[in-house]
């Protein structure tokens, strides 16, 4: 006899799917407005759109407490890594075909188990880390350097990647002291006044449907983060997790539509590779439960969306709230 399937964890799969392809949608945004728009100047209004909901749904943190954050060092390193590959992703997206930016960010959960070591004490064993080296390995499949030029927006998705996993990782460190909306003001104020500070040597005029465009990638942004944060109230990570992957699909879809890309066969090769690797650590995390600290897990959110909040601030408040630790 065989059981039903879970409803939760069905809604929170479906969830995840629309997320992720919200997510897709948002990034084919920023590919047109990268035609004719500079990176910087697509933050910051895109940043400035964003705050009025961001600042409604702050509002609902009631912690007690200043503005002051309590790691100041960590928070400042968080900040800059938000600022650096949110920037470097939007560049990467903008000059790159989307098959090939979404491998390179699909290598997040590989390198957030490799950051842990050093940052957050985790130990990882022989069968983690022979998937990590594989894993890798698909990247430099994607790139294949010395078969292939490796440009700007190459190394700005590598920049994207390793920021978005290093500030991944120390919102873990210090995610249960700092307050959410410490958490969140500091990148985002950072973001909208860093990228002010390039508009003068960058900036054009914009059309009236660019503008809007600029507010669409917010609303696309946020509205995808909110999926997320139910998907992961209604499933566990390891569903969850690998949704992420169908990203490599609409960029397949949307890249032939609207782009005339397509994807090669060492592209698809790598990033079959590197699914297949984070798949596995996030099962292997699963299976250790409570006896790891379980970075790829707790890291709950996608790299390369420097306008909205992080879907694991949500989680870690809810947890604060509860009483319970993650």
């Amino acid at each position: 006899m065989t059981s039903s399937p879970d409803p939760s964890k069905m809604r929170g799969a479906l969830f995840a799917l629309l997320a992720f392809a919200l997510f897709s949608t948002h990034d084919v945004v920023i590919k047109f407005l990268g035609g004719s728009i500079s990176s910087p100047q697509i933050i910051f209004f895109s940043v400035l759109f964003s705050f009025p909901l961001i600042i409604f749904m702050l509002i609902r943190d009631a912690d007690g407490g200043s503005l002051r954050p309590v790691h100041p060092w960590w928070t400042a390193g968080r900040t800059a890594c938000s600022a650096i590959s949110g920037l470097a992703t939007f560049y990467a997206f903008s000059v790159l075909p989307l098959t090939q930016v979404y491998p390179i960010l699909f290598s997040m959960p590989l390198l957030i188990t490799l950051m842990a070591i050093p940052i957050l004490g985790e130990r990882v064993g022989l069968r983690r880390g022979a998937a990590i080296v594989v894993g890798l390995a698909g990247v430099l499949v994607v790139l294949q350097p010395g078969a292939a030029e490796i440009s700007e927006g190459h190394i700005a998705a590598l920049v994207g990647a390793v920021g978005s996993s290093l500030n991944s990782i120390i919102m873990r460190k210090i995610g249960r002291d700092e307050r959410t909306v410490v958490l969140q003001l500091y990148p985002l104020i950072v973001n909208l006044l860093v990228m002010a500070a390039f508009l003068p040597f960058f900036y054009v005029p914009m059309e009236l449907v660019n503008l809007g465009a600029t507010a669409v990638v917010a609303f696309l942004a946020l509205t995808a983060v909110g999926c997320l944060v139910i998907a992961y109230r209604e499933a566990p990570a390891v569903i969850v997790a690998p949704m992420q992957y169908s990203q490599i699909i609409w960029a397949s879809l949307f890249g032939a539509l609207f782009f005339d890309e397509t994807l090669d066969r060492m592209t698809l090769i790598g990033t079959a590779i590197i699914m297949a690797s984070g798949i596995y650590i996030v099962l292997r995390e699963e299976r250790r439960g409570g006896r790891s600290t379980r970075p790829v897990q707790r890291s709950r959110t996608r790299g390369g969306t420097a306008t909205t909040l992080r879907v694991a601030d949500y989680l870690g408040l809810k947890h604060r709230k509860d009483g319970r630790k993650e």
